[in-house]
């Protein structure tokens, strides 16, 4: 593999820690980095994703989509060579348990009128 088609990436976790740096290929898709960041996550911390589909990837301002390859996600102007590209990791748990909880508590009550005329 040449070496132009390969990436150094570190990912910055919430408290301001590092996973990290890595090398990846230029075909690498978002999923994959996401994969290794779910199974490299560093243990103590407060905060832990439980699936690749809680961690959210920010690059340049922008949050990658997980078909995207880290080729297409590089920012071409800024770059230095040999340097080593900074993601910023953010877990975000899934939202079906709260939506589920949501639905009880949005159940239809009973109205009852307590007035009385007279």
């Amino acid at each position: 593999m040449p070496e132009e088609d390969l990436v150094d990436i570190k990912f910055r976790l919430y408290d301001g820690s590092d996973i990290g740096p890595f090398r990846y290929s230029s075909a690498a898709t978002v999923d994959m980095l996401k994969q290794r960041i779910v199974s490299d996550w560093p243990k103590g911390k407060t905060i832990v994703p439980k699936s690749a589909n809680e961690v959210k990837l920010i690059s340049s301002g922008k949050i990658l989509e997980n078909n995207k390859t880290v080729g297409q996600c590089k920012v071409p102007f800024g770059e230095i060579a040999g340097g080593v590209i900074i993601m910023h990791v953010v877990v975000q748990p899934s939202l079906a348990k709260t939506k589920a909880e949501k639905k009880i508590e949005d159940s239809p009550k009973k109205v009852v009128c307590s007035c009385s005329i007279l």
